[in-house]
């Protein structure tokens, strides 16, 4: 299988569509992830990043340790973003899309992505950097 197909190997080759990594460890991303799931359109599908095979990841694309660190979203045209970026995007495929829209407004903006980041990095550190046996990053 060609790594491009790996990358999307829990969804359908679907290259129409928006697709939302997330982190189906974490018990909040579940549930933002659940709520989105009955909010959003067609144009959109979510991929719980430890539903992709290790190796799926080559210089183009994000590696599997960098999904599980932030959200990301690979556009319809294979354009990434990430962190609250992603987020405000996964979400315009809902009717309150709008009012994530107003986390992007300069000021705001800064401050969403400070708060964002250092939630994810503390996020990302609690469930994969502590040695365990269960840890899948270890």
């Amino acid at each position: 299988m060609s790594k491009q197909n790996n990358l999307n190997n829990s969804k359908s080759l679907n290259n129409s569509v928006d697709l939302l990594y997330y982190d189906g460890a974490c018990p909040l991303c579940r549930r933002e992830m659940s709520v989105l799931a009955r909010l959003k359109t067609r144009g959109l599908e979510l991929v719980d990043v430890h539903s992709l095979e290790d190796s799926f990841a080559d210089e183009h694309q994000p590696t599997k340790a960098d999904l599980l660190q932030v959200l990301h979203l690979r556009r319809a045209n294979h354009e990434w973003v990430i962190g609250v970026e992603a987020n405000v995007a996964a979400w315009s495929h809902t009717r309150i899309g709008f009012l994530w829209r107003l986390l992007t407004i300069p000021g705001i903006r800064w401050l969403t992505d400070k708060v964002y980041y250092s939630w994810a990095e503390r996020r990302y550190a609690r469930l994969y950097c502590a040695a365990s046996p269960e840890n899948p990053m270890q």
